[in-house]
């Protein structure tokens, strides 16, 4: 199964650029999927038809859904929920207070990208398209089979058992005591099975071969910084980004003397995408003069987008940015395929690295590892600028 996921920052058109994607997938002979797993939902409006949490046939070859987070986390989460509630009423907590601090931040986030999982392991579809907006608490998430895999394995997995085989014993004194029961197997399975779940969604989503990350984004400053720290973290997880979509660029027809400014201003911008993504390809496009809803309005921008192209394919397969950490240190590599390393310059400002090269410029948004560190060293090795980052000399 191909998987793509479209992301961005709120309001710049990614569930328009998704749903024009699944057209063109669908139009091919692929059988598409459609999913949104956005809290603020806009598929339906897109496609102009009502969609629910399951698949809905929206056209031949193509299907779209909008992610119940709710009802997703009470199929994988609700027996750990309902423990947890159980155990903060008996300290006190009223019913609302209780449920609420049941669910873990990031949560419904993170079984958006499960039910993602699910549709890959049914295999019903040759296309999943996920109209999702990753944040770094989900992102995050997909380091638990890393850091807590030793963990699980060890000590939980034996704890596990240990404490199901005494549980009928020790409840008949507990509870008198305690005022909740000890947690029962289901309780106790749903941590272990949820790990299982990330450790194989981390697999999927960095084979690089059948995962990729589309950017979408409007040639404004606040959009572009949000973009590159999205890449940033997508990349610290070895999730590979293949393509950046600039959207809504005033087209040059435009002459109207109220949107000269803003022309000029995009014309700024549209230069920012393209050097500070290099090498991701770029495709741009333009504002269209109604609003993308309705089909009509989507196979407008299918054809803008891709013409005669196929989106299944890989637009760029080499990785742009890599974190290395070794023994405590951190390296960050760079691709920078043809470019001296006496052409490159480095400066750091907070959480942004400033690279020039030559006349272009270009400001790298570092995620949290890095951006406490300052550069410390660079060489140019195999096509690649790679930067070492230390601990700041203490005065």
């Amino acid at each position: 199964m191909r998987v793509i996921l479209m992301t961005g920052k709120g309001g710049v058109g990614k569930t328009s650029v998704a749903a024009a994607t699944g057209l063109r997938c669908a139009e091919l002979g692929y059988r598409t999927l459609v999913l949104s797993t956005d809290p603020a939902h806009s598929l339906a409006d897109s496609f102009d038809i009502e969609l629910g949490h399951e698949p809905k046939q929206v056209r031949p070859n193509l299907w779209g859904a909008e992610l119940d987070a709710l009802q997703e986390l009470e199929g994988n989460w609700g027996s750990v929920k309902r423990y947890i509630t159980q155990v903060l009423q008996a300290r006190g907590l009223e019913g609302v207070q209780a449920e609420e601090l049941a669910i873990l931040p990031g949560m419904d986030e993170i079984f958006g990208l499960v039910r993602m999982k699910r549709h890959y392991d049914e295999g019903d579809f040759d296309v999943l398209i996920i109209d999702s907006a990753p944040t770094g608490t989900a992102l995050r998430l997909l380091s638990l089979p890393e850091v807590g895999g030793w963990y699980m394995r060890r000590f939980y997995k034996p704890f596990q058992n240990i404490s199901v085989a005494l549980r009928p014993l020790v409840e008949p004194l507990f509870k008198p005591i305690a005022g909740f029961s000890l947690p029962d197997k289901e309780v106790m399975d749903a941590p272990y099975e949820f790990y299982e779940q990330i450790e194989a969604l981390e697999k999927v989503l960095t084979d690089n071969n059948q995962t990729s990350v589309r950017l979408v984004a409007n040639p404004e400053k606040m959009v572009i910084k949000e973009s590159l720290r999205a890449h940033a973290y997508l990349s610290l997880y070895n999730v590979a980004t293949d393509l950046v979509i600039a959207n809504r660029i005033i087209p040059d027809e435009v002459q109207d003397p109220f949107f000269q400014r803003w022309k000029a201003n995009q014309q700024h911008y549209r230069q920012e995408i393209h050097d500070n993504f290099l090498p991701l390809p770029v495709k741009e496009v333009p504002l269209f003069s109604e609003e993308m809803c309705g089909m009509a309005a989507l196979e407008r921008l299918k054809e803008t987008l891709y013409k005669a192209e196929d989106p299944t394919q890989v637009y760029y397969k080499e990785t742009t940015i890599r974190v290395v950490q070794n023994n405590e240190q951190y390296t960050l590599e760079l691709y920078l395929p043809g470019i001296p390393k006496e052409q490159v310059q480095l400066s750091k400002s907070a959480d942004e690295l400033n690279i020039t090269i030559g006349n272009h410029r270009r400001n790298l948004v570092l995620p949290q590892a890095l951006a406490a560190l300052q550069p410390a060293g660079a060489k140019m090795e195999e096509d690649y600028l790679k930067i070492r980052f230390a601990e700041p000399a203490k005065v």
